[in-house]
């Protein structure tokens, strides 16, 4: 089909090149789209500036979050499942490429797509990094032109048909997915799978450190959400002291006691993951001080320091006789 559309929006054209099945879809905000695209230059020889699938994985947008390149979700809203057009988009609807592409190209390339950016809007770093990285990127971010893009539009998700990353979620899906994922991770724990269980107590904390960074810190708010991050942290530590990933429990615990100095389950969890890297004076005296916090947790206390001072007393016999064969003088033939 070769007929040109105008989209009722100001310099953009539509031709479609293969015709969508069905009715349009229904594009309502947390609506995830699935789509190819190839990004051309309005030259004689139409050159490729960007071709989704040579990276072989189809692009995804969420419909309402504020894609940098805004003019996509109006030219896919136009579209039918299945369907294959090109658009023309004057240089006033693609000023934001060259950052968006030089987002993707990193993606691509295995690298973070914020590597070196300040936290700014995305016009302040544009003025901030004279290049891009790419010389294609840097032309257009001096020139900004005219753009042609051909999409092939795969599927339409419903927000209630997929599973959404955190940061595609509103706040009170946010808060609605926090006790889920929560039992979720007790569930798991259960069965003993540590790992995956970690991970749904880590998904838990995002959501609500999410919150939190639009809270002022220490304000009601603030100290609400945290109330919920902190026993999900706690429960996160113990995943990883199942795992033996004890460094991971010191950087965690340390992080919650520097907030809440009197968590007496924090300086257990940190005492255990001291005397599993043989810290033997930083683990006796987060066990003295879970005692002097918690009285009911003496008895807990009193077996891990009884089993501290045996570890490391065979740890010194051990050593001790490691030393003693190092500087032994060799014996005669």
């Amino acid at each position: 089909m070769e007929e040109t559309y105008l989209l009722n929006v100001e310099g953009v054209k539509k031709k479609i090149l293969h015709g969508g099945q069905g009715e349009l879809p229904k594009f309502q905000d947390g609506s995830k789209i699935t789509f190819h695209f190839q990004t051309l230059k309005d030259d004689f020889e139409r050159t490729v500036i960007d071709d989704s699938r040579e990276a072989g994985i189809p692009m995804e947008i969420i419909v309402g979050k504020m894609f940098k390149l805004e003019i996509w979700e109006t030219l896919l809203s136009s579209m039918r499942t299945g369907e294959v057009a090109e658009f023309w988009c004057d240089a006033i609807h693609t000023g934001m490429y060259a950052l968006v592409s030089r987002g993707m190209r990193r993606i691509a390339e295995g690298r973070d797509p914020l590597e070196g950016q300040k936290h700014r809007c995305g016009m302040g770093n544009m003025f901030d990094y004279h290049s891009t990285g790419y010389d294609d990127l840097d032309e257009l971010q001096r020139t900004p032109q005219p753009l042609i893009f051909i999409m092939e539009l795969f599927r339409v998700e419903e927000p209630s048909a997929y599973k959404r990353d955190t940061w595609a979620m509103s706040k009170e899906e946010k808060l609605a997915a926090v006790p889920v994922l929560h039992s979720e991770g007790n569930r798991l724990v259960l069965r003993k799978e540590f790992g995956q269980a970690a991970a749904k107590y880590q998904e838990a904390v995002i959501c609500l450190r999410n919150l939190q960074a639009k809270e002022k810190p220490w304000d009601d708010g603030w100290l609400k959400l945290e109330s919920l991050v902190t026993p999900l942290v706690l429960n996160y530590c113990q995943c990883q002291l199942e795992l033996g990933e004890y460094y991971e429990v010191l950087e965690h615990t340390t992080e919650l006691l520097q907030k809440h100095n009197d968590n007496a389950k924090a300086y257990f969890k940190r005492a255990k993951a001291h005397a599993a890297v043989w810290n033997e004076r930083e683990a006796r005296e987060d066990f003295l001080r879970v005692a002097h916090l918690d009285p009911s947790m003496a008895a807990a206390v009193k077996k891990e320091l009884k089993q501290l001072g045996e570890r490391m007393r065979k740890k010194h016999v051990e050593d001790r006789k490691r030393y003693q064969g190092l500087f032994q003088p060799p014996r005669g033939p």
